[in-house]
């Protein structure tokens, strides 16, 4: 039972006049619950040692200067009618505008700043590749104000990180990597960078999340702090309390430009994946699958007897790529690569292109309710090829009706429709020419158009609406609530959709 000091204090009134002793032992009582209630009341404090750790690693960040030589862009003198008043205004304001002379056009250069650490005393700096972008110019300044010219290693788009490399005449001092993945929720870190171009700063707060998805590429896999991170922290170490960094810094949301508290950070085992390649090949070399994805939804995951929904729905295989010859099809459900569970459907491009090109894993599917394991080589995507997920097309109605089946006009393909609706000659099934507004305005993840074509329905092809009839009361016979669609778009990208029979 906790203490209550209120009641102690009348517990002890009452003894006052009783034994010393006891009068001493209630005082002390009284005291020690005084002294813990104002302990829980107090603001809470960092931990005691983030000084000590600053101090070893500091010198380590590093901030990140680039230039770059810019083209002015010359307006020219807008069309005026001869004589007009204002065309000794704009004459003068242009030339003035071009340095006096009209003519002369000097290049301008831009200068920016960001925030980067040294990975190897070697002298290998990572940052962000939008700190670095287009530079013409790059210099890494170390803590003690030392300048040094900097070449680019290699870059990377997709996960926003670049490679630096600088030499020095002195010894330099590196940090080393931790383990991302063991962070846990609440877990206090510390962000070291170049805020406002001001230099180096320190500042603590604690993990917020994991495993964000922000939207900024295909594999977002994001730490979110409260450590503030401001502009000029890109490219900066994120450090855990053993000063190992464990993300990088490079994302904010914030109306005002300025922290407010949500900043993200590359974990540090997705950034050493792409930094080593980037060390080794100038580039970064990732896993491919050749699959189409999309979310399991609970309707999906109903209808494929999977509980809870989990994995990566595959709603398309690629001629030539290497889920095709591993016997991967559209339906499977990827709930494991490499033995690595796929929870959600976009952890499974990141966990693919962590993947080395050329391994051999395996890949655990669920395949119209049965578990299957299947060989996959693991091919190497290129930059032309896209992590594709399964998606909506809205095309023009057609007023064109043979039959009406759960809300869909729908229609066999004629040469004509083909032309009208653009679809190719290796797309076939039942095409749909209107949509009921209830099944227009339906989830994202639900929603047909008029333009798509349903293959299947419940893992059975379908040629003509008549089929799709048949095979929808069939389902409803045995007490389905829900039907599962292969729909594709004219140019033969599928996707899986969940309709109501009811």
């Amino acid at each position: 039972m906790p203490f209550d000091p209120l009641n102690l204090h009348r517990f002890s009134a009452r003894l006052f006049d009783r034994t010393l002793p006891i009068r001493f032992m209630l005082a002390a009582a009284l005291a020690a619950a005084l002294a813990l209630t104002a302990a829980q009341a107090a603001p809470t404090r960092g931990p005691e040692n983030i000084a000590d750790i600053a101090e070893q690693v500091i010198d380590a960040v590093v901030n990140i200067s680039t230039s770059q030589k810019i083209d002015p862009r010359v307006t020219e003198l807008p069309d005026l009618p001869p004589g007009s008043p204002m065309e000794e205004f704009f004459d003068q304001f242009f030339k003035n505008k071009r340095g006096g002379g009209g003519n002369e056009q000097t290049p301008r250069r831009v200068n920016s700043l960001g925030s980067g650490f040294i990975i190897e005393a070697s002298g290998l700096v990572v940052t962000n590749n939008h700190v670095i972008a287009d530079a013409d110019e790059i210099n890494v300044i170390l803590n003690d104000g030392t300048k040094l010219k900097a070449t680019l290693v290699g870059k990377d788009t997709k996960s926003d990180l670049a490679l630096l490399r600088v030499r020095s005449d002195k010894p330099i001092k590196a940090v080393k990597f931790g383990d991302s993945d063991k962070l846990r929720l609440g877990e206090w870190v510390i962000a070291i960078g170049n805020p406002f171009s001001l230099g180096g700063s320190v500042t603590a707060g604690i993990v917020s999340a994991r495993n964000r998805d922000i939207n900024s590429g295909p594999y977002d896999n994001y730490i979110q702090t409260d450590a503030a991170i401001n502009r000029g922290n890109s490219g900066g170490p994120l450090f855990n309390l053993n000063g190992e960094v464990v993300g990088v810094n490079t994302a904010i949301i914030s109306p005002s430009g300025g922290s407010i508290g949500i900043g993200f950070a590359v974990p540090s085992n997705s950034a050493v994946a792409v930094i080593d390649q980037l060390r080794q090949f100038g580039e970064t070399r990732r896993g491919w699958l050749g699959v189409r994805i999309q979310q399991v939804t609970d309707d999906i995951a109903e209808s494929l007897n999977i509980s809870p929904a989990r994995g990566a729905l595959v709603a398309g295989v690629d001629d030539k790529g290497p889920a095709k010859p591993a016997g991967i099809e559209p339906g499977d459900v990827v709930v494991s690569f490499d033995g690595r569970d796929i929870k959600e459907m976009h952890e499974l491009p990141r966990v693919v292109a962590d993947t080395p090109v050329g391994k051999v894993v395996d890949v655990v599917i669920i395949r119209k309710g049965k578990q299957e394991t299947h060989k996959v080589t693991v091919g190497r995507l290129q930059d032309s090829e896209k992590v594709a997920e399964a998606s909506a097309k809205q095309e023009t109605p057609d007023k064109s009706v043979v039959q009406k089946t759960l809300g869909l006009e729908l229609s066999g393909l004629s040469d004509d429709l083909r032309r009208k609706f653009k679809i190719k000659s290796a797309v076939n099934g039942v095409l749909v020419t209107g949509v009921d507004p209830s099944v227009a305005t339906a989830e994202p993840d639900k929603r047909l158009a008029p333009g798509d074509v349903i293959v299947e329905v419940q893992y059975q092809a379908v040629a003509s609406p008549a089929d799709m009839q048949k095979r929808v009361d069939q389902l409803k016979g045995q007490g389905k609530k829900i039907a599962v669609l292969l729909v594709s778009n004219g140019n033969g990208d599928t996707r899986f959709v969940a309709l109501n029979l009811q």
